[in-house]
């Protein structure tokens, strides 16, 4: 029995000296491990040591552990980061959007899907719109690859938020989720995510209208267009038409032929030119396409920039039945009469539409009197050749030549020998020679010098044409080699002067061109030179077949020698 713990009844022990707690934490194969004690405070050794209740069940049951120790746990799986983890995985889910469409008497907006990208390794989103061929949208990425705000709280989208049937707002632009692929449906149930039933994305009443037929008909039509095309190519009916501008301001009436081709029933114009009538050589007036009767019927929403109409907008084309000769027919405002046709489309006619009489149309066009050019008088600036050049083109050209006539009548020269008829006694007894030029009917007068004469010879008169007395100065005639017969009195600046010989040149040139040349002046030089007279029938017969210019210069009963001796 022990004593009571008072005072008085305490001994020491001096073979106890450790008094510390016992340890209980101890290490074994480098795990930290409980150890229980199995030593008291002071070194007493523990009376016994009891279990806990479960420790005592789990003792009380059979278990493997129990007889084969205790199971090796596997090895920690190595940490994978999520970036990692989550590369190369997205999320796709299926969705649409309603696009307004403003100011349009047919549609009010627009369906146009999208698919939503999901990245799970960094949680950003990508909305991504189909190309639809001429659709006129852009299309494509509509939002590019980034994290997307989903409040004002700094919150942002995350795959927890998705979910079939639900819409989302990317930045002011609602999205209507409908569907998802498998591997995204795969993904959500393995996160515990029950998805909604899928929906389908609503059709676009735009596209839709225009996928419907441009006409419904109640029967079938039996119209074929390759029947047509095999029947009928290269067929055309031809009319000879006018086309009656006269009521805009200088209209007039313009042929034209009008082409239909029976196999695609389209018209053409061609305008018929006439040489030198001041217009384009491009013959088209119309090109060939199909003309509506009445293009006022089209609808007011049809845009009026577009030319290229359909069956849908023009219900009424023209056909044959609308071409007769005798018709007027108004095509792109333009007024057309038929006055004829071809005996093709008599026939065809004939055939088709039983008609017989083709008589044609007479078309008259109104005669407008030709104005007449009238040229201003003569000013006295230069020949009248370079006077006349001024009035017919702003700049002024030189004369044109014939130089035909100069090269076959160059070094040709007729020379005659005349007397000045004047009242001044010391002017009589002047002589001079007159050169006829027949390559530009220019004449020039030589004094031949005589001593102690008082008068100095030489150039009379320069290189000029001379004009007849009576002739006015607008229409003036010149001396002809016609007009120098022997004793004739040629008139020449005011100085009279009178033939008295001609060298024999000058008649031989005259009897060979005998039909160009009265014969009463050939006759005059040929006493001149003691030859006989003869007609115009005599001098032709006997000019020799193959010569009929004379060899200049000839001989002149020395005047040849005078003038050869000053020139």
């Amino acid at each position: 029995m022990a004593l009571p713990f008072l005072p008085g009844n305490t001994f020491n022990d001096p073979t106890k000296t450790k008094f510390h707690r016992p340890q209980t934490l101890g290490w074994r194969n480098g795990y930290s491990l409980p150890v229980a004690p199995t030593a008291g405070i002071g070194g007493d050794p523990i009376p016994e040591n009891k279990l806990t209740q479960e420790e005592l069940d789990e003792l009380a049951n059979l278990k493997p552990s129990l007889t084969y120790g205790q199971k090796v746990q596997a090895p920690p799986e190595d940490f994978v980061p999520a970036h990692v983890a989550f590369d190369k995985k997205v999320l796709l889910f299926h969705a649409y959007f309603k696009q307004t469409v403003h100011e349009s008497p047919k549609e009010y907006y627009r369906v146009r899907p999208v698919k939503i990208y999901y990245y799970l390794e960094d949680d950003s989103i990508s909305v991504v719109e189909p190309i639809v061929e001429n659709s006129g949208i852009p299309q494509g990425k509509l939002i590019k690859r980034q994290r997307l705000p989903k409040n004002d709280l700094g919150d942002y989208w995350h795959w927890k938020d998705f979910n079939l049937g639900i819409t989302v707002t990317f930045y002011g632009k609602v999205f209507f989720v409908c569907d998802c692929d498998a591997w995204t449906r795969e993904f959500m149930a393995s996160e515990g995510i029950d998805l909604n039933p899928p929906e389908s994305i609503k059709p676009d009443p735009h596209t839709e209208s225009r996928k419907q037929p441009l006409r419904s008909y109640v029967t079938p039509s039996d119209f074929d267009k390759l029947k047509q095309f095999l029947k009928l190519d290269r067929q055309v009916l031809r009319f000879f038409c006018v086309w009656d501008d006269r009521d805009s301001m200088f209209g007039e009436i313009r042929p034209c032929i009008l082409h239909y081709y029976l196999v695609d029933d389209t018209v053409e114009v061609r305008e018929v030119h006439k040489p030198n009538n001041g217009r384009d050589p491009f013959p088209v007036l119309i090109c060939r396409q199909r003309l509506a009767k009445n293009r006022d019927t089209v609808e007011s929403s049809f845009p009026s920039c577009v030319l290229e109409m359909s069956d849908h907008e023009i219900k009424n084309w023209f056909s044959p039945g609308d071409f007769m000769v005798g018709h007027t027919i108004h095509m792109m405002g333009r007024r057309f009469l038929l006055y004829q046709c071809d005996e093709f489309t008599k026939n065809y006619y004939r055939e088709k539409f039983g008609i017989t009489e083709f008589a044609p149309v007479e078309v008259t066009e109104e005669q407008y009197e030709a104005i007449k050019r009238v040229f201003p008088p003569y000013n006295g600036f230069g020949s009248l050749e370079d006077s006349l050049q001024s009035c017919l083109s702003l700049v002024p050209q030189p004369p044109k030549k014939d130089f035909i006539k100069m090269l076959e009548n160059d070094h040709k020269v007729l020379r005659y020998a005349a007397n000045l008829e004047t009242v001044r006694p010391e002017d009589k007894n002047r002589r001079f020679i007159i050169s006829y030029r027949l390559a530009d009917d220019m004449l020039t007068i030589y004094e031949p010098p005589v001593r102690n004469a008082g008068i100095i010879g030489g150039k009379f008169l320069e290189r000029t044409r001379a004009t007849k007395p009576g002739s006015s100065v607008d229409n003036p005639s010149f001396y002809t080699p016609a007009d120098f017969s022997i004793g004739s009195v040629i008139h020449i600046f005011k100085h009279r002067f009178r033939i008295v010989n001609a060298d024999e040149y000058v008649l031989k040139y005259l009897e060979s061109h005998a039909q160009s040349c009265p014969i009463d002046t050939i006759n005059s030089i040929r006493e001149i030179h003691g030859k006989p007279p003869t007609t115009t029938e005599d001098l032709i017969a006997n000019v020799p077949q193959g010569d009929t210019e004379p060899t200049p210069p000839g001989s002149g009963n020395g005047i040849k020698t005078e003038y050869q001796r000053r020139f």
